[in-house]
């Protein structure tokens, strides 16, 4: 929130649009969306009063500019995508060539532990989506500016195609391990990659959106989801989850099998999520007192 307490300095935070890994180390509490929420214009999710398109306000333009450059926020979002995509997708590939020496276990927390590691060094500069889905769910909800979804969506899919090509040549013929297909039937993998994206998406807008959520550990609460997720979904639909997740391993080893599951199914569930939790999220948080920012280092 923007008030603060009397006699507490005001302390600026780079202005960082939407997603888990808000400022870890401010004095004051910053929502992850890193707008000040008292210079913004009030983000009601699907008003009924909404402004036409030709209004001077609309859902494409309701958004201060930023402190941080759009380029400096694609570069952000290549590299963290990069690391999920490598540390996520090597995983299953060392599976696959050692013999099940990662197992499941491993495999979640390879995903689990890159989400949650990528959230804490670049939430603050980009805000770490690492996911077209994501990006799609918040920008549908006006929670992100639609005008800056198509530069994070390709930086997020070249991203995934480099990391893909990498991991090939360092792991060749071993690829196609770390390609998620589904092993149980089409209608099966489409409501599985659904539920859990409905899953991720939830928690992600809570600790994204809501100021009486604990911002500050969004990368634990996000990659311990993304551990569970694939505990759970992993041995059926290889627990995607993630569009460029499946996309860029697909192209790099050339299995597209079911591909459009994996690009439609986390898609929807991103949406239906984060849009359930805008739904029973309390309201009227600006009237609460602000509350003392915990940090890891204290």
């Amino acid at each position: 929130m923007s008030e603060l307490e009397v006699g507490t300095p005001t302390v600026s935070a780079p202005a960082t649009p939407g997603t888990p890994g808000g400022p870890l180390f401010s004095s004051t509490r910053i929502d992850s969306l890193s707008y000040d929420r008292k210079s913004m214009p009030r983000c009601k999710c699907l008003p009924l009063d909404a402004p036409t398109w030709g209004a001077p306000h609309t859902w494409l333009t309701d958004f201060p500019a930023p402190d941080i450059s759009l380029t400096r926020k694609l570069g952000a979002e290549f590299v963290g995508t990069f690391i999920l995509i490598f540390a996520a997708t090597a995983g299953p590939i060392v599976n696959q060539k050692y013999n099940g020496a990662e197992t499941l276990i491993g495999n979640a927390a390879c995903a689990g532990l890159a989400v949650m590691i990528v959230i804490l060094s670049t939430g603050h500069i980009s805000g770490a989506h690492l996911n077209p889905s994501l990006t799609i769910a918040f920008a549908a909800l006006r929670h992100f500016p639609w005008v800056q979804v198509p530069g994070y969506i390709a930086a997020q899919v070249s991203a995934s195609i480099c990391a893909s090509f990498a991991l090939k040549g360092v792991f060749h013929p071993f690829m196609s391990g770390g390609v998620t297909v589904p092993s149980v039937s089409t209608g099966q993998a489409f409501v599985l990659e659904f539920l859990i994206t409905f899953n991720l998406l939830f928690v992600v807008t809570a600790v994204a959106t809501d100021t009486r959520a604990v911002g500050e550990l969004a990368g634990i609460a996000v990659g311990a989801t993304v551990m569970l997720n694939i505990l759970v979904a992993g041995p059926s639909s290889g627990g995607s989850m993630n569009p460029v997740r499946t996309l860029g391993p697909a192209v790099a080893a050339g299995n597209y099998t079911s591909i459009w599951i994996y690009l439609v199914a986390p898609t929807l569930g991103a949406v239906a999520g984060a849009g359930i939790y805008t739904a029973v999220k309390l309201q009227g948080e600006d009237d609460e007192p602000p509350r003392q920012v915990r940090s890891f280092r204290r």
